[in-house]
This record gives structure tokens, C-alpha cells and sequence, in this order.
């Protein structure tokens, strides 16, 4: 299998279309032509983590976090980040990274710790906004179903747990074609009055050429008429954070206690104690300060996350428990995730957990 091979299966996990503006994820050093021999599976492609790739006989590196983050102006290794890049490259090791296209996909990072948790019905705390698209078609009637079948199976009309949604109406659609047209339906300049099915249809944007592509190919017009609209909608099932219940409510020293068990906490700064027992969660994994208000919106009595500051704790404002349980510790098992998801793909090489610890956050 080659890296060109094993893009699409990375995909599949973690769609780069997903990932925030910000982030810099995907194949960050390699040449997609290369054949695999195994994969080492991480939460920071580290210089420690390339040594343990060259060691254990891996030149594809999966991380969470991106290595390349910001721009590079020179390779000279004159800071951890330049010694790790430069050291894949001198070795033909390829890295890529999955980041917040993995934090916004709903089986993610934020999943993986409500799975932690147990959290039951886990909800996306911060939909994700400006990613839908309408598309607005017409044909004759004759020609709908093929039209509507052809965009469903390009990926249009799946809204939360339903697929092949759309919005059928009827009118009458006119047209005359000139000298160089080659109508389906009438001859040239003759006036055509037809009935017609208008077609509406939704889909994530990042599917426009594929959906266009499969209008034009199941249309019957030599000019097909469409018009495409951003929704304000946000999309219920990509986001950050979520947001589910305990089976049994807890007082709040308990749950600090238990939270720290089940993610392995170095220790867990919180705000005050609200009074309240805690039975629905708010978790963001990573850094995640901005989503409070959504945790309160959203009626929790918890909100764990990570990088709080020290403002950031009155924002509970006695309503709401804040816990900062580490930005590692929030994010610990998104890497197991990787592991199985790819093993469960791909047979015929090696999915290799990194052993390599690379929190750089140590507690005394």
C-alpha cells in the first residue's frame, strides 16, 4: 500500500473539510508515492517520536497534534520543531497530522471521552456553522428520480440520521433554444413550455464538485439550470465539545475524583463548588475556554476542558462547575482510537501504538 492509498482511509477518520481555518492538518512531510512499511501512531510527532519510528521500522507517523503549525522560514533545527521535521525527512518518514478534523467529527476526540466517562446521548456542544449548502435543480418529471438518486448517492440530502432528504415542488419551467443549441425536448427556436419537478437538496460544502458532477451527469438538458446557497445552519453532527449525561448523578468532590481516575488527571484545577450534584456533562478536549458559554446554554453541571486561565473561572458564575483536567490528559486516548480504526482497515502491515510520552506538562 502506498501513502497515496492510505489518504483516503485517513479521510474517512478524520475529514480534512472538518478541521478548523486555523489548523494545519494532513500530510505534512512525505511523498505520497511511497510504500508503507508501518505505521506509528502518536500524540506528537516529536524528534522522540522519529527516533521510535526509525527503530520500530515505521516511515508513515500519525499524529493528533500537528507538528508544523505555523510557518517555517528555515530547516536548520534550531528548535524542537525544525530537529523533528528534519529528522523525518532525512529519513523518508512521512508525517501526518489529523488534529480538529478529528476534534470535529462525531465519533472523535470528544466522543472518545465521553466514552470515557459513560456519558449517555452525547450531543455536539459547538455546532459547526457556515458548512451546509443548498442545491436548487429543475427537470421534467421523467428525469427526477434518476437526478435525485444520483445526488443522494453523491453524498446530498443526509441531515443528522436521515439520508436521501429533499424538497420536491412542481411548476413550469420555459426556454428557447438558439442556432447552436441541441435541445432534449422541442426543436431549436421553438418556445418550450414544460412541466417540471424544482428539486432541493442539502449538503456539506466540502461535496460541491462531486455533487455537481453527479447533476451533470444524471441530467437530461444540454444546459442544466442550478443555483447553490450557503445555509446559516449549523450542522448538528460536526462540531467541538459535547455534551451527555451520567447514569447516576455525583456530588462534586466524587466526580473531580472519578474524572481524574478514568483520565488519568496529574491533578485537576476547578472552580468553586456549585452545590449542585453533577449529571450533565460538557467536555471539549484541548483547549477550550471559548465554548463556556455554550456549556452553560446548554444546561450542564460540568464543563471539562483544558488551558483555562485564571478569569476563565468566574465565567461558571455558581451555575456551572469548570474543571481544567490538562490538555494531554484530555486528549490521552485519541490515539488508541487512531490505532484501532486503522487496524480494523488495514491487515497487511503493522499499527503501532507510540510508547513514547510526550505531555510536556509534568506535576511534583
Amino acid at each position: 500500500m502506498t501513502i497515496k492509498e492510505l489518504l483516503p482511509i485517513l479521510e474517512e477518520m478524520a475529514p480534512l473539510a472538518y478541521a478548523e481555518d486555523f489548523d494545519n492538518v494532513g500530510l505534512l512531510t512525505g511523498d505520497v508515492a511511497w510504500k508503507i512499511k508501518n505505521i506509528l501512531v502518536c500524540h506528537d510527532a516529536l524528534e522522540s517520536v522519529i527516533d521510535e519510528a526509525i527503530e520500530r521500522n515505521c516511515n508513515v507517523v500519525v499524529c493528533f497534534h500537528p507538528i508544523i503549525f505555523s510557518g517555517l522560514k528555515s530547516l536548520t533545527g534550531k528548535n524542537y520543531v525544525e530537529r523533528a521535521v528534519v529528522k523525518a525527512i532525512r529519513n523518508d518518514i512521512a508525517i501526518y497530522a489529523v488534529h480538529t478534523a478529528l476534534d470535529n467529527h462525531k465519533h472523535g476526540v470528544n466522543k472518545i471521552i465521553c466514552d470515557a466517562l459513560g456519558l449517555k446521548q452525547p450531543k455536539i456542544l459547538v455546532p459547526k456553522k457556515n458548512f451546509i449548502q443548498k442545491l436548487v435543480t429543475y427537470t421534467v418529471a421523467e428525469n427526477a428520480d434518476q437526478v435525485r438518486n444520483a445526488l443522494f448517492n453523491a453524498g446530498a440530502g443526509s441531515i443528522g440520521n436521515y439520508e436521501n432528504c429533499s424538497f420536491n415542488s412542481q411548476g413550469i419551467g420555459t426556454y428557447m433554444g438558439n442556432a447552436d443549441s441541441n435541445p432534449e425536448i422541442g426543436q431549436r427556436f421553438e418556445f418550450i413550455e414544460n412541466r417540471e419537478i424544482k428539486i432541493e437538496v442539502t449538503f456539506e460544502k466540502h461535496l460541491q464538485p462531486k455533487i455537481l458532477k453527479a447533476l451533470f451527469a444524471s441530467h437530461v438538458y444540454e444546459e442544466v439550470a442550478y443555483e447553490i446557497y450557503e445555509l446559516q445552519n449549523a450542522h448538528q453532527n460536526i462540531g467541538l465539545g459535547m455534551v451527555g449525561e451520567l447514569d447516576t448523578a455525583m456530588a462534586e468532590p466524587d466526580f473531580l475524583q472519578f474524572v481524574k481516575d478514568k483520565m488519568q488527571c496529574g491533578g485537576i484545577r476547578h472552580s468553586a463548588f456549585t452545590g449542585k450534584n453533577i449529571t450533565k456533562v460538557a467536555v471539549l478536549g484541548g483547549s477550550g475556554s471559548f465554548a463556556i458559554k455554550n456549556a452553560l446554554v446548554s444546561g450542564a453541571d460540568a464543563f471539562l476542558t483544558a488551558d483555562l486561565k485564571y478569569h476563565d473561572y468566574y465565567q461558571g458564575d455558581g451555575k456551572l462547575l469548570l474543571a481544567d483536567i490538562g490538555h494531554y490528559e484530555s486528549e490521552r486516548y485519541t490515539k488508541n482510537y487512531i490505532v484501532d480504526f486503522l487496524t480494523e482497515k488495514i491487515t497487511n502491515f503493522a499499527i503501532i501504538l507510540s510508547e513514547t510520552n510526550t505531555n510536556p506538562v509534568k506535576y511534583l
